[in-house]
C-alpha cells in the first residue's frame, strides 16, 4: 500500500511499474500475499489461489435405480453424451445451445447449468475442457489485441467496447487492467476517453456480478502479462462482494478456483475512506439497509479478510458510518471528476490497497 505522493516530477507509470515489480517478486516467492497471516479455515482458502473446494466436502450420490434421482441421472447421461460428441468433433456449444436441444426434457436453463457445473466438478476439469461455453455479457475496451478460437484477429479500441470473448488463443498489448463494476460507469469512462488519456490500459466490466467469460479473461490477462489489475466498485457491500469474486472466487465455483481467481487484484476505489477525504456531500450517500449490514458482516467473517487488514479497515469505516456510496457520487464534485482527477491520481500515486 502506498498513498504518499512522490512529487509531480515522477512519471505517471513509475509507481505502477514498481507495483508490478512487487507482484513479480511475490510470484517468485511462491505467489503468497505479503499481508496478513494466520491459519486458514479448513484449507478452504489459500491466499495464493482463493476459495477452493475442500477434500472432505459433502458429496451426494445419484443412482439410476432410485426413484428420487433417476431423472437427474438420465439428464446427466444426456449431457455427458453431448459433451462426448463436442469433444470428438472439436466443436463448441453454449449452455443455452444445450438447453434448446430438448427444452421440454430439461425443463429450465438452471437445471442444465447446475448439471454442467456438477460434471465439471466431478471430472475435475474446467468447463472449457468440456467444450461448453457461456454467452458473454461483459465488455472490454482499450489497448488490447487478441485472437479468437477461429483465428479472427480482434483489435480493441479505446473509444468503443467489444463483448468479452468466450474463447481466445492469444492476447497482446496491455499495461494495466481496470475492472469496472457497473456498465454505466464503464460507458462514462469511455465517453470521457479515459483509455486514451491513460494509455496503454485495458478496461473490462462484467456488468455487475461477472460471468465466467469475464473472469476467465481477467485470469488470462494476469497469467499472460502479470500486469497490475485494479477494481473500481461502489463503496457498498455488493461492490465489495463483486471485487471478492474476481480476486478470491466464489463458493459455487470453488472447484475451478485455479482457473478463475486472481489474488493479485487490488482495490482502487471507491474506498469508504475516500468519502470523508474528498468531502463527498452527505446528501449523496445512501443509508445501509439491514440486508447491506448482514452482507458486510458476512464478508468481514471470511477467511481472506485476515490477509487484507487494509480492506478490513475500510469495511469497518463503512460499518461504523452505516452509509454507502455509489461511484456516481463523485460527479457531485465535478461531472468528469472520476476520469480527470480521481483515477489518474490514484494510479499515479499508488492509492490502492
Amino acid at each position: 500500500m502506498a498513498f504518499a505522493p512522490m512529487g509531480p516530477e515522477v512519471s505517471f507509470f513509475e509507481v505502477l511499474d514498481q507495483h508490478r515489480a512487487s507482484l513479480l517478486a511475490t510470484l517468485r516467492r511462491g505467489g503468497r500475499e505479503p499481508a496478513g497471516g494466520g491459519t486458514h479455515l479448513a484449507s478452504r482458502f489459500e491466499d495464493s489461489v482463493g476459495l477452493q473446494m475442500v477434500s472432505h466436502c459433502t458429496t451426494r450420490k445419484i443412482k439410476s435405480d432410485s426413484p428420487k434421482s433417476v431423472k437427474n441421472f438420465a439428464l446427466i447421461l444426456k449431457i455427458l453424451s453431448m459433451i462426448y460428441k463436442l469433444v470428438q468433433s472439436n466443436t463448441y456449444a453454449t449452455k443455452r445451445d444445450i438447453y434448446y436441444t430438448d427444452s421440454q426434457l430439461f425443463g429450465n436453463q438452471a437445471i442444465v447449468d447446475n448439471i454442467i457445473n456438477d460434471i465439471s466438478c466431478m471430472l475435475k476439469v474446467p468447463r472449457r475442457c468440456l467444450h461448453i461455453l457461456s454467452t458473454s455479457k461483459g465488455l472490454i475496451a482499450g489497448n488490447l489485441r487478441y485472437i479468437e478460437e477461429g483465428g479472427t484477429k480482434v483489435n480493441c479500441s479505446c473509444a468503443t467496447a467489444v463483448a468479452v470473448p468466450s474463447n481466445i488463443q492469444g492476447i497482446r498489448n496491455a499495461k494495466f487492467l481496470l475492472i469496472v463494476e457497473k456498465d454505466a460507469t464503464f460507458q462514462r469512462l469511455l465517453d470521457d476517453n479515459f483509455c486514451s488519456k491513460i494509455s496503454p490500459c485495458v478496461m473490462v466490466t462484467g456488468k455487475g456480478v461477472p460471468d465466467l467469460n469475464t473472469r476467465l479473461l481477467v485470469k488470462k490477462l494476469w497469467d499472460t502479462f502479470h500486469i497490475p489489475i485494479f477494481t473500481l466498485v461502489d463503496a457498498d457491500p455488493h461492490g465489495i462482494e463483486i471485487m471478492c469474486i474476481y480476486k478470491y472466487g466464489s463458493m459455487s465455483m470453488s472447484f475451478e478456483a485455479h482457473n478463475l481467481t486472481v489474488p493479485a487484484i487490488r482495490w482502487l476505489g471507491l474506498l469508504p475512506s475516500d468519502i470523508k477525504r474528498l468531502n463527498i456531500p452527505k446528501d449523496t450517500l445512501i443509508p445501509m439497509t439491514k440486508r447491506d449490514q448482514m452482507k458486510l458482516d458476512s464478508i468481514l467473517k471470511r477467511p481472506y479478510v485476515t490477509c487484507q487488514p487494509f480492506w478490513r479497515k475500510e469495511m469497518e469505516i463503512m460499518a461504523d458510518s452505516k452509509m454507502k456510496a455509489e461511484i456516481q457520487a463523485l460527479t457531485f464534485l465535478s461531472s468528469d471528476y472520476l476520469s480527470r482527477v480521481y483515477l489518474p491520481n490514484k494510479l499515479k500515486f499508488g492509492g490502492w490497497i
